[in-house]
């Protein structure tokens, strides 16, 4: 009886073409004890080649499934009557150098071993890799320098952190041997197998008490391919990709060795190796005395497994061309690489191209003249450094034991830390913030905040407050807005940029679908979802639907996705920031009119953004002309007139994260009492001296949108500390933003019922004056005229009050609606008639 492991092939679908075949960890005491077999003439010859393991069959391989071939090799040689192999010739090996020493002498009267298919000699590629190992040094190349190679010492820190792998830059073998690495993207099978068959000899001679199997993982291939560029010849290659990851499966264990169990005696069998994905169950118990046939039972307990992951990657919108649209492929993470990379991270994957063929049932094993295809990963990295990094960055070496420092080397920190001193650090942080554009000099401060944020609190009681900042940008067409979005999306470490217009509420958040793979239900993240620790910049927030703009509310407070379909129920989380821009409803800004009524957001959307920033088109002739000579300057290069003072955007995205990752500040006393007073005398700037009138002018939304600019401040300067001078500028970048969008133009006064409610509280009373007034003129008619009376009479009696101004019928009628709510009028067509 055979049982299949793949998920959807008789042959070996989506299993490790170096866990798999000659590079399995268990596999690594097996080969250990046979890894030097002396050749006729001196030579050493890796075992896995003399031998037949039984693994994954190759493309070249032969066609007898009874026999499988693991690597494309061969002896060339012809039997003789006895049925001995006479030895081969010398190989036409490309590899011109001379065996060196240490791989042992003689190769040209050994037993010659080749890779299968072709003429290349197994012990000249073997030869060539120990040299590459032992010799290669970064910079230019010392013959008689006594500093051993760069591998070496790697492999010396394997030993020391216990780790089970080696990273080798693919342009290292290039620079040193041309041959070696097209070799090895040709056949990265074998090459690879021979790769970590020679890591395991250099680790038995410098420390014979290191036993862990060594794994070597390419990177940095010379040439990244496009994901739809992948043809059928670049099968079994080694290819490079680049994309971002939009889904990762849950970790499924797969077989790797089986044990079986009689069940008349009890007997356990020996190990059972999974042979292209199928488990070979002996036909009889293997004890002799019972050899009782069909009595074997697979013992799960007693197999044992590997971790396997399937991670679906979607090519990035720079490769895609116009009219396209993204394609996917499929990664299989094994091992230590899975949970490597998460929804959301911009990746570079170096692994070997694969096709599976597909059965046409379950229970069949006819297959499909289709196959699928997909990338069996190697190495995974981050990629696009010119994004600042999250609070939680991905370890480029993928799970070691690393500390976070590692990314910024010691010449980094200190170039940093004398940024960081400069009293004009904060001016000069902005004017590097986006450059090409002119002045918005306290949008882009509030903008860099933004960049930097505060500290995430968690109480012991279990309540959160939010470290994110979210800002939104309204004004006329043509004022920079959505650059300003595509420069921030270009730092921000995760991030999706979106258009309201193309963006419906499941895109937002997650949305349920079957996995094409396993035929499950699934969520899919949404674009908030995938910009977790980073930042969602929606262009074209006014022409969001109602239902999407509804998902936001709890993304902007708690930062989670609740969602209940197809009976998934789960909480995700979206601890992103959120930079919005918005047009004006009339495509110009009526300064009579509210924020609310420019954009028709709703006012509990809108008290959740901490800026609210107006960027208005007002004409200025001189105001105009600087522009002019900005813009002109950009198109011109004239140096002279751009300003050249600012950081360039890899150290200004290292200083990002610098701060992000190592500085926490915390509120000082002075700082903590500074916020106190302040808020204090906010709310108190309501109260009109001599008057009941009272204007709310701050919510205690504000205090928290004041304490994360004041910490994102002081990590700005690399401050432990919040000092006064942080919470008295985040007081001036707050009451900047709320001056331009919270202020009523009827009073001239900052009235936080502009964002939380859109009415003002002049508005709101000058409405409760003329429904009062209404209220009068009705009771005084209605005595002497009648029960009823018309609205235009009714309006032309309000007029000839001076003490409400002048009323318009849109505001009669708001006040009768107000009447009528209340009981004591009923409207019929334009008679009003008392109740």
């Amino acid at each position: 009886m055979a049982s299949d492991t793949g998920p959807s092939s008789p042959d070996d679908s989506f299993s490790s073409p170096i866990g798999n075949t000659l590079s399995s960890p268990d596999n690594a005491t097996a080969r250990a004890g046979g890894r030097r077999r002396r050749q006729p003439g001196g030579s050493s010859t890796p075992s896995s080649f003399a031998a037949t393991p039984p693994a994954h069959r190759s493309r070249f391989a032969a066609s007898s499934e009874t026999t499988p071939t693991p690597s494309r090799t061969q002896r060339r040689t012809s039997g003789g009557a006895n049925g001995r192999p006479f030895v081969a010739s010398t190989p036409s090996s490309t590899d011109d150098g001379p065996p060196s020493s240490e791989c042992g002498d003689g190769y040209e009267t050994a037993e010659q071993m080749y890779v299968w298919g072709t003429n290349i000699s197994v012990q000249d590629v073997n030869a060539a890799i120990v040299r590459f190992l032992r010799n290669f040094m970064e910079g230019p190349l010392q013959a008689d320098s006594i500093e051993e190679g760069k591998y070496m010492r790697e492999l010396d820190r394997v030993f020391e952190i216990e780790r089970e792998w080696i990273d080798i830059d693919a342009q290292d073998i290039y620079n040193y041997d041309q041959d070696l690495y097209s070799k090895m993207v040709r056949y990265p099978l074998e090459v690879l197998a021979i790769f970590e068959i020679v890591l395991m000899d250099m680790a038995s001679t410098r420390n014979p008490l290191f036993e862990k199997h060594i794994q070597a993982r390419i990177f940095n291939l010379r040439t990244s391919t496009c994901m739809r560029n992948l043809n059928p010849s670049d099968i079994e290659k080694m290819v490079s990709l680049k994309g971002m990851i939009i889904r990762c499966s849950s970790v499924i264990p797969e077989i790797r060795e089986a044990v079986f169990r009689c069940l008349i005696c009890g007997y356990y069998s020996d190990p059972v190796r999974v042979e292209r994905g199928r488990i070979s169950e002996p036909k009889r118990c293997m004890k002799e005395e019972c050899a009782t046939k069909n009595s074997m039972t697979l013992v799960h307990n007693r197999c044992s497994f590997a971790d396997k992951q399937i991670v679906r990657l979607q090519e990035t919108p720079d490769e895609i061309p116009e009219g396209g649209t993204p394609h996917t492929v499929s990664l299989l993470m094994h091992d230590k690489l899975v949970d490597a990379g998460k929804p959301g991270d911009r990746v570079e994957v170096t692994g070997i191209y694969r096709a599976m063929s597909v059965r046409v049932a379950p229970t069949q094993r006819t297959v499909k003249s289709l196959f699928k295809t997909y990338i069996d990963c190697l190495h995974i990295k981050k990629t696009n450094k010119s994004r600042m990094q999250a609070d939680d960055p991905m370890e480029v070496d993928n799970g070691s034991n690393r500390s976070e420092d590692i990314t910024f080397d010691e010449q980094m920190v200190e170039k940093l830390k004398d940024l960081s001193k400069k009293p004009d650090i904060y001016d000069r942080l902005t004017r590097s913030l986006a450059p090409n554009i002119w002045e918005l000099e306290d949008v882009k401060k509030g903008l860099l905040c933004q960049l930097f944020g505060g500290n995430a609190l968690k109480l012991a009681s279990g309540a959160t407050f939010r470290g994110d900042m979210n800002i939104l940008l309204v004004g006329d067409p043509g004022t920079s807005k959505s650059q300003l979005l595509q420069y921030i999306h270009k730092l921000s470490p995760r991030g999706i940029y979106t258009s309201g217009r193309g963006s419906s509420a499941v895109g937002l958040t997650a949305y349920v679908t079957k996995d094409p793979e396993t035929g499950e239900t699934v969520l899919e993240s949404g674009a908030l979802v995938l910009s977790d620790k980073g930042i969602c910049c929606i262009d074209e927030f006014d022409k969001m639907s109602d239902s999407a703009r509804s998902m936001l509310h709890e993304v902007m407070e708690q930062q989670t996705v609740s969602i209940a379909k197809a009976g998934i129920i789960a909480s995700l989380n979206a601890r992103t920031s959120v930079l919005a821009c918005a047009n004006p409803s009339g495509s110009r800004y009526n300064p009579r009119l509210s924020v609310i009524d420019n954009i028709h957001l709703p006012p509990t959307l809108l008290s959740r953004f901490d800026l609210i920033y107006l960027i208005l088109d007002k004409p200025d002739e001189q105001m105009d002309r600087r522009l002019a000579k900005h813009i002109v300057a950009l198109h011109f290069e004239d140096t002279e007139s751009v300003q050249q003072d600012v950081l360039d955007l890899p150290t200004l995205t290292a200083y990002v994260s610098y701060a992000r990752k190592h500085i926490h500040p915390q509120l000082s006393d002075e700082a903590a009492e500074e916020l106190t007073r302040g808020y204090v005398e906010m709310r108190r700037r309501g109260n009109f001296p001599g008057s009941s009138k009272k204007v709310i002018t701050a919510t205690p939304r504000q205090i928290e949108s004041l304490i994360r600019l004041s910490e994102a401040l002081a990590r700005i300067r690399f401050s432990e500390w919040v000092e006064k001078q942080d919470v008295m500028e985040a007081f001036r970048l707050l009451e900047v933003a709320m001056q331009q969008s919270a202020t009523d133009h009827s009073t001239g006064t900052i009235d936080m019922d502009l964002i939380t409610t859109g009415v003002s509280a002049s508005e709101r009373m000058r409405r409760d004056n003329l429904a009062a007034a209404t209220h009068n003129v009705i009771m005084e008619k209605m005595q002497l005229g009648g029960p009823s009376m018309r609205l235009i009479e009714l309006l032309e009696e309000l007029n000839k009050q001076s003490s409400l101004g002048e009323v318009h019928l849109s505001d009669l009628r708001n006040a009768v609606a107000t009447l009528t709510t209340e009981g004591f009028v009923a409207v019929h067509g334009d008679t009003v008639k008392r109740v």
